[in-house]
């Protein structure tokens, strides 16, 4: 570890070397600084180790030092031990060796969450709700390793260690079950476990295709083309790609489904940074598959990098009408340098540049939302750019969409109950006794049903808060400190009593939003991720503005003409 953390210094050092190889007198002062710093951090180590009056665990010391360091460079260079290095790649490539289920930590154990369909734990037979007691004899349900409030990541990790191995191993794997007296022993063949990319994709309204890719792994642009063929074949007349929530990924994939889309030679993106190694154009190299076929790509504040790559310089390019919110704003580009004993980091090395010339970082990467997205930039602090067709669009943080949908709110009492795990508690219960279901379009449970959700809702120990109650608390204090509180305490009386936490009235106001996610997870359970997908996208608003837009052809080209060049607002 220790050898790491020298290793980034001196990486930093030779980075300096080759960056200005003319200037030899900067270059020897900053190897100084360098070696100076090393010869510090060394000797403060030892002497913590010798004389500091508890035991220190040098690996988790010198890892916070590191994680420091580049905490104070940007959000997207990161040190990874040989365990994150192994999760890391998992998330670029898109594959494990495993048995395919989602697990976690839940009352003191871990539990299986989702099988996922046509993978090892769904054909034997792994249900979601499953506590995980043994795998192959081994207790499952505790580790001496970590206390504390470290124990359930731990433990969740001792065990996915555990569920992990080798293709073509066996494992016997004992649970237990809601329902069932006794423990059940499942046998599970491990196998290389690829992660889908393309959770789902269909025909939605008249001849219109939908596309969802939910990552970049070395694999999405292989299966975009796929499922867009497959699209063609039954005969859709255009498109819609639903880029919401993606993180990004793998850079090469963006430009190879961009490409899909536009002709052979364009820009997509360049990339400029301190070395002029990582200064880089990079085009579009094959004849594309549909170059005319009308597009909407669908975008959120949770679509960053390389989704945005393919929506901006699709936009860019006058391609493709977006639609949503504005993007997430991460125009850095990493890349990974090994280090020394399994361990390894990534660096940011450069910005990249879209086809207008903007860059979508954020213009202070140091401020975000409380989700990580950047906040609104003032059109002061931002440059204006031009698409192909002379449409103005802007830099300063994330790609701005076409059509802009209002910010979906998140109800509160859905989502304590989805975090203290009681829809998914009622749902393991409820499809205990329940064989079957209708399909995933015309599912959705009862009135009967829903009722008996609000008697175990009120069975368990549930609380959720309320940013109401909090501000009137806030607001109650600042009456009484400024003494409006006398003259006005029955008007604040009536407004305490309409906002004081009410889970019988909370739970009838919201009642459709609930049964909603009640709905997706008992679907979830019978169909998997596409039954999910089919539900959600029956009342899903920026999939009904795509339909609207994709059916009128002049409203499609007025929003890619020059004459379009405000932002649309959904009414």
């Amino acid at each position: 570890m220790l050898v790491a953390f020298f290793t980034l210094l001196n990486t930093a050092f030779l980075k300096a070397q080759i960056q200005k190889p003319d200037e030899q007198n900067i270059s020897q002062e900053r190897y100084f600084e360098i070696n100076k710093n090393i010869d510090i951090f060394n000797s403060l180590l030892r002497e913590l180790d010798m004389f500091y009056v508890d035991s220190i665990n040098i690996k988790k010391t010198v890892k916070e030092g590191i994680n420091s360091m580049l905490a104070g460079l940007d959000p997207y260079t990161e040190y990874y031990d040989e365990q994150e290095l192994e999760e890391f790649n998992t998330l670029t490539k898109g594959e494990y060796a495993g048995i395919g289920s989602s697990i976690i930590y839940k009352d003191g154990k871990v539990v299986f969450t989702e099988p996922f369909e046509g993978k090892p734990a769904a054909k034997a037979g792994v249900k979601a709700g499953d506590i995980i007691l043994e795998i192959d004899g081994r207790d499952m349900t505790k580790t001496n390793k970590v206390e504390g409030e470290n124990y359930g990541k731990a433990l969740t990790e001792f065990v996915s260690s555990n569920l992990k191995g080798q293709p073509g191993t066996t494992i016997s794997v004992k649970v237990e079950r809601f329902g069932y007296k006794k423990p059940l022993t499942l046998k599970i063949e491990r196998e290389k476990i690829i992660m889908d990319p393309v959770p789902y994709y269909g025909i939605v309204g008249k001849s219109i295709g939908y596309i969802n890719l939910n990552s970049f792994t070395g694999k999405s642009a292989y299966e975009v083309k796929n499922a867009f063929q497959e699209l063609k074949k039954q005969g859709i007349t255009s498109l819609i790609f639903d880029l919401r929530g993606n993180g990004g990924g793998v850079m090469e994939d963006a430009i190879q489904i961009v490409n899909m889309f536009t002709p052979k030679g364009k820009v997509v993106l360049t990339t400029k940074g301190k070395l002029k190694q990582w200064d880089r154009t990079y085009r579009t190299t094959v004849e594309p598959i549909d170059a005319d076929i009308p597009l909407v790509v669908l975008v959120n504040r949770g679509s960053a990098s390389a989704s945005e790559i393919v929506a901006g310089s699709l936009q860019d390019m006058d391609r493709a009408v977006l639609i949503g919110e504005r993007t997430f704003g991460k125009g850095l580009v990493q890349s990974p340098r090994e280090l020394p004993y399994g361990n390894s980091f990534k660096v940011t090395t450069s910005k990249y540049y879209i086809p207008s010339g903007r860059c979508v970082q954020a213009i202070d990467y140091s401020h975000r939302n409380a989700d990580g997205s950047v906040g609104r930039i003032p059109d002061s602090l931002t440059t204006v750019f031009y698409t192909e067709a002379g449409r103005p669009v802007r830099d300063g943080g994330g790609v701005s969409p076409d059509v802009a949908l209002p910010e979906e709110k998140i109800v509160t009492i859905s989502y304590y109950l989805e975090k203290q795990f009681i829809i998914f508690d009622w749902v393991t219960e409820w499809v205990s006794k329940h064989k079957n279901i209708a399909s995933p379009a015309e599912f959705s449970i009862t009135d009967a049903d829903y009722e008996d959700f609000k008697k175990f809702v009120k069975s368990k120990d549930f609380e959720y808060d309320r940013m109401s109650e909090k501000s009137l608390n806030s607001l109650k204090e600042v009456m009484e400190f400024e003494g409006y509180m006398n003259t006005a305490s029955e008007e604040f009386k009536a407004l305490e009593t309409k906002l004081k936490p009410n889970l019988d009235r909370d739970l009838d106001n919201f009642k459709n939003d609930i049964i909603s996610h009640l709905n997706s997870e008992i679907i979830k359970r019978y169909y998997y991720q596409k039954g999910q997908f089919i539900i959600a996208l029956k009342n899903d608003k920026g999939l009904e503005k795509a339909l609207e837009i994709l059916d009128n052809p002049n409203q499609y080209k007025e929003l890619l003409s020059p004459s379009s060049s405000k932002e649309t607002s959904m009414k």
